[in-house]
């Protein structure tokens, strides 16, 4: 069994909404085990004998659709995987305050292209470093709240789906997934 956890983009922050208790009985009728959700943004922890996160992403996807008429990209990222981006913040060290820190979660790795072109837009004070399929955010003098460097500029930027967390989320959904 596999500790795996399912990031929803869009939930509880716009139009669209879906309670806590839906997405659990959704996975766990998926056959997934040790459902447990975080906050009310779509954060999913759960183990799975599935060893294929896109297969898991889908099945979700798939499921929200189907019961719920609902359109919602999902992420999965593996326990290890949470692991290794709660372990490998470039700017942790740097802010005490973790509203100030995000990860974006994107759904592939992007472009090298679009990497390279990738730019704080205006004269933002953010900091940023992309790193296989995360993109690890400080947003020195302010919040994200204030910011244009947001998931929607990241997703148009990068040409990939993303759903950003902020540092204490990654970090709790990281004790989450290792169990």
């Amino acid at each position: 069994m596999t500790r795996y956890v399912a990031l929803l983009r869009g939930v509880n922050v716009g139009s669209t909404r879906l309670a806590m208790a839906d997405l659990r009985r959704i996975v766990g009728d998926l056959g997934h085990e040790d459902v447990k959700t975080y906050l009310q943004s779509g954060n999913v922890a759960f183990g799975s004998t599935v060893r294929d996160a896109e297969k898991l992403a889908a099945g979700i996807e798939r499921a929200l659709a189907d019961e719920l008429s609902l359109t919602v990209p999902v992420l999965v990222r593996s326990g290890r995987e949470l692991a290794a981006v709660a372990g490998g913040n470039p700017y942790a060290d740097r802010e005490d305050d973790p509203t100030r820190l995000m990860v974006a979660f994107l759904a592939t790795a992007p472009a090298p292209a679009a990497v390279a072109a990738l730019a704080v837009p205006g004269a933002e004070n953010v900091s940023f470093t992309v790193t296989g399929r995360e993109v690890f955010l400080h947003y020195v003098d302010g919040g994200y709240g204030r910011s244009k460097f947001t998931n929607a500029y990241l997703e148009k930027k990068l040409g990939v789906v993303a759903t950003s967390r902020n540092w204490k989320s990654v970090r709790a959904l990281a004790a989450m997934a290792d169990g």
